[in-house]
């Protein structure tokens, strides 16, 4: 979709427009692109009494470059020319225009390092592709190297193999760069001219020792980088260089212990001038953090719900109607609300919401309202079921208690029509277990702070040795055999009868059954459910985690359980994923997940176990679970 052309005449400024319209509400924008652009313009009132200035003409200069030199190449725009939209010239005209005061150099450019965390969809590749390109021909900057950096090999050539296209549609371009590599196989693009280079480099060349010396380092999909690595090796190469640039863009991540959620958190207190603000709790403040640093973070109002409100969607995706669609988001809504696994995804690429695993399973507004404190002890000789998740070394063992806490009236359909059945309730509360002696191996998953924070607070234990002492959750079972009634304790193969003999040392006689933890396979049925089966007629089933995942699931969204507040616990919900397969039967799937999540499979298991042993509920209830 085009839009009408702009002026980008060299007394045009274009990003202070933006500011200002985006400041005055003119234009709709997320509260981190507002503190952007009043930054903007509280730095063109102030920024002079710190060594900064900003050039309207540089500015107007990049943005000629964008719309006379570059030229789209894919999809409907295919051959059409750059026309920079409103939220483009803020990001050009900020990094382009910004200068600072060197004692060496003189004026040069005051931004070292740009963040954009835009919507998926927003031209975040061709515009860096631009970037590189003018850093390549037309910054001035002799022998310039630029590098298309990316966490993997195949990823860094993405965004170059974008470059490369703009420029084969660029007749003046095309004449000046020379690509090596054939078609759709090219792997350098060169400016002879001034000796520079642009090409794509990825962190495997960490180990090669070569020092790269950038002028402009484009790192894409930041959320993908699995560590520093790529982005600190060329930074490291900037001290040889006047004015060099880091770019890096990105949709929002799904994990909070990840280099692209650091610079989110650093972009957003920079924006809003408050080194105490968060990423949902950005209060403008003002105060200069960081001048090299320029950020363009793309997120929703708190309040917002763009599942129910279409004039949020602007602020995540600031080129709404222009290269994405309102008819396209409407049908991504529409998924969202009719596949809840997708729902994160979904609010994680096209609306800027971070979640806490790729897919995830839930989110924290879903979780958070069943999340309470409460002492266990109350519940002392009442009926319990248990759930054990096994493990062996560098992992994490996990058992979750559920106890029937009475009933609530919930409106469910039964064959098609509305009914009010009793439904129950329930607490849950966890223990987790990991092994003391491997602690640090765990701070490539986890912070090391973080995990030794919870072993501290008593959330996590951690006793001595390489793998988990089975004989401490062997004992945890004797004690609450001492404190409960133990209805019923689902249990996965693995590791179960190493456990198992611990148990037998206890002269512990517990109610084991089997609950495997894959979407293909069901345990074996107790005798109790063998004969309840029989009463009612049908074939006996056991317990499989499809059927226990959806108990859950309805268990939380209808408000029927509460878990003692742990942040084990969270971590572990936040970080699940789903697998399903044809028929719709869903499970959490530990392989594809970010981060552990056993605490999670030992709840769903426990809940299963609690169904399997009966309940005070309604009989229509009994049935549906079935």
């Amino acid at each position: 979709m085009k839009t009408k052309k702009k002026t980008s005449s060299s007394t045009a400024d274009r990003a202070t427009a933006y500011a200002k319209a985006v400041v005055a509400g003119k234009i709709i924008a997320g509260p981190h692109v507002r503190n952007a652009c009043q930054r903007h313009l509280d730095d063109l009132k102030a920024g002079a009494a710190r060594g900064l200035r900003f050039d309207k003409d540089l500015a107007a200069r990049a943005l000629r470059f964008f719309e006379t030199k570059l030229k789209l190449s894919e999809g409907q725009f295919e051959g059409e020319p750059f026309q920079s939209q409103p939220a483009q010239d803020f990001i050009i005209g900020s990094i382009f225009g910004w200068q600072r005061d060197n004692p060496d150099h003189g004026w040069v450019r005051r931004f070292r390092r740009a963040y954009i965390e835009q919507g998926k969809g927003n031209g975040k590749s061709p515009l860096a592709g631009g970037i590189g390109l003018y850093g390549l021909t037309a910054d001035n900057e002799a022998g310039a190297e630029i590098y298309a950096a990316g966490a993997t090999k195949d990823q860094a050539g993405i965004l170059f193999r974008d470059a490369v296209k703009m420029k084969d549609q660029s007749p003046d371009l095309a004449k000046r760069i020379k690509s090596s590599g054939g078609p759709g196989r090219e792997f350098n693009l060169s400016y002879l001219a001034k000796g520079s280079f642009f090409r794509p480099i990825s962190r495997e060349a960490k180990k090669t020792g070569s020092g790269p010396r950038p002028h402009m380092a484009l790192c894409d999909e930041v959320h993908e980088h699995p560590d520093r690595g790529v982005m600190e090796m060329l930074e490291r190469g900037f001290k040889f260089r006047r004015q060099p640039l880091l770019l890096m863009i990105t949709n929002s991540g799904s994990d909070r212990n990840s280099v692209c959620w650091e610079e989110h958190e650093h972009a957003v207190r920079v924006a809003s001038g408050n080194r105490d603000a968060k990423h949902g709790d950005a209060k403008y403040i003002g105060e200069p953090l960081d001048d090299s640093t320029f950020a363009y973070v793309c997120a929703l109002d708190e309040k917002d719900d763009p599942l129910e409100d279409p004039t949020c969607w602007i602020k995540a995706n600031p080129l709404l109607g222009v290269t994405i669609t309102e008819d396209y988001l409407a049908g991504v809504v529409a998924q969202a609300k009719a596949l809840p696994g997708k729902l994160n995804n979904i609010l994680r690429l096209h609306f800027c919401r971070w979640t806490d695993a790729e897919t995830a399973w839930m989110t924290r507004e879903t979780l958070e309202p069943c999340l309470g404190v409460f002492d266990p002890s109350e519940h002392h000789g009442k009926k319990i079921a248990q759930g054990i998740d096994l493990s062996g070394s560098r992992d994490i063992t996990a058992k979750a208690n559920i106890v029937e806490t009475g009933t609530m009236p919930v409106e469910v359909l039964v064959n098609g029509q509305a009914k009010t059945i009793e439904k129950p309730t329930y607490d849950c509360w966890i223990e987790a277990w990991t092994p003391g002696d491997t602690l640090q191996a765990h701070a490539v998953e986890w912070k090391l702070d973080v995990i030794l924070q919870w072993v501290a607070d008593g959330y996590l234990q951690a006793p001595k040795g390489k793998s988990i002492r089975f004989d401490h959750v062997a004992q945890s079972l004797a004690d609450d055999d001492r404190d409960y009634e133990i209805g019923l304790i689902a249990y996965d193969q693995y590791a179960f009868r190493r456990f198992e003999e611990e148990v037998v040392k206890l002269g512990l006689d517990l109610p084991f059954i089997m609950h495997p933890q894959g979407g293909t396979k069901k345990g074996e049925p107790s005798e109790e459910m063998k004969q309840v089966a029989k009463s009612e007629n049908r074939k006996p089933e056991g317990l499989w985690m499809p059927g226990s995942l959806r108990l859950l699931e309805e268990a939380i969204l209808e408000g029927r359980i509460r878990f003692l507040t742990n942040p084990v616990l969270i971590s572990h919900m936040m970080s699940a994923v789903v697998d399903e397969d044809k028929w719709d039967n869903r499970w959490l799937a530990k392989e594809r997940s970010s981060n552990k999540i056993d605490v999670a499979v030992a709840i769903c298991m426990a809940i299963g176990a609690a169904a399997a042993m009966g309940s005070t509920s309604s009989a229509e209830y009994q049935m549906l679970i079935i």
